[in-house]
């Protein structure tokens, strides 16, 4: 089979039976294009333990993101062509096309993942840095207490809609790969998102919009998209960091970290933060467990002992 065609039946199958999101297929396609160039494979049974082999070779002697500093690629990064090859080989062999088998493919061995993360103090500054006065502030203070309230992603907040209903105290979202789950609002979410939702005056249908000053009210309501995007909250809440006197680089997914780490320091077992975070595997959630082990020790070390 001509890799061309192979490289279609499985990028349609990943998207139409396995659900993956456009973005996804996309990525995938690349990441096997550039294996398939590099390694001059031009039908399905030329992959071979060598191709992939020297590729890997190939691979590990790529210069990184940061050129001058004479870095190579990142061993997660090149983690990331494995495993699109992987599931391309592992389409192909469950229909018995004879491939090699994806097993043999290992994934390199990467550093454990540090987890950014900031205190509970900095945390409570940050929660009382939006002025409460001006429709902006109302509406950031709506989005950080969402972000704490909910884990949710910051791709996730965007897309809500302005008639979320949180009678119950809760709302489904549709994640990463199309899944769904339930999300819950906290008390000072809920009533952040009602004051602040009582301060719009546009009529959009999106959450969380632009506000524009006085002289600029005109000009946004000429525009046909006022939603907010993911990198106008990035910079919003990197900037009431700065405004809060946090040095750390803060990010919505920061905020994330930090919903997971909370529940996890308060009892809360890996399998129901897999459920809350979204989490396809459990071992995604697994790397929040060295954050709370290393709080307990810090409790030990505090407590333990001690006349």
């Amino acid at each position: 089979m001509k890799i061309e065609d192979a490289m279609r039946r499985f990028l349609e199958y990943t998207e139409i039976e396995k659900g993956r999101s456009v973005k996804t297929v996309e990525i995938y396609e690349r990441y096997l294009t550039r294996f398939f160039n590099q390694q001059n494979i031009k039908n399905l049974h030329d992959i071979s333990e060598e191709s992939i082999r020297t590729f890997r070779l190939w691979l590990n002697r790529q210069p990184g993101s940061n050129k001058k500093s004479g870095e190579t690629l990142k061993k997660k990064t090149q983690n990331y062509y494995l495993i699109a090859l992987r599931g391309f080989l592992k389409y192909f062999n469950v229909r018995e096309y004879g491939v090699i088998s994806p097993e043999k493919i290992e994934l390199a061995k990467v550093p454990d993942r540090e987890i950014d993360l900031i205190s509970s103090v900095e945390l409570e500054r940050l929660r009382q840095a939006p002025d409460l006065t001006t429709p902006k502030g109302l509406r950031d203070k709506a989005i950080i207490e969402l972000f704490f309230s909910t884990g949710l992603r910051v791709s996730e907040l965007t897309s809500l809609p302005r008639d979320l209903d949180l009678s119950e105290g809760n709302f489904p979202i549709r994640g990463k790969g199309e899944k769904m789950r339930i999300v819950f609002v906290s008390d000072e979410a809920r009533q952040a998102l009602e004051n602040y939702l009582q301060s719009r005056k546009d009529m959009d249908e999106a959450l969380f919009v632009r506000v524009a000053n006085k002289s600029g009210d005109e000009a946004l309501a000429r525009q046909a998209d006022i939603r907010l995007t993911p990198r106008s909250i990035e910079r919003m809440v990197r900037q009431y960091a700065i405004e809060s006197g946090i040095s750390k680089k803060l990010t919505p997914h920061v905020l994330r970290h930090s919903f997971a780490t909370n529940l996890l320091e308060n009892g809360a077992d890996l399998r129901s933060v897999q459920a809350l975070l979204g989490h396809a595997n459990i071992t995604t959630t697994q790397v929040y467990t060295h954050v709370s082990d290393k709080h307990l020790k810090e409790i030990h070390q505090k407590f333990h002992g001690k006349k």
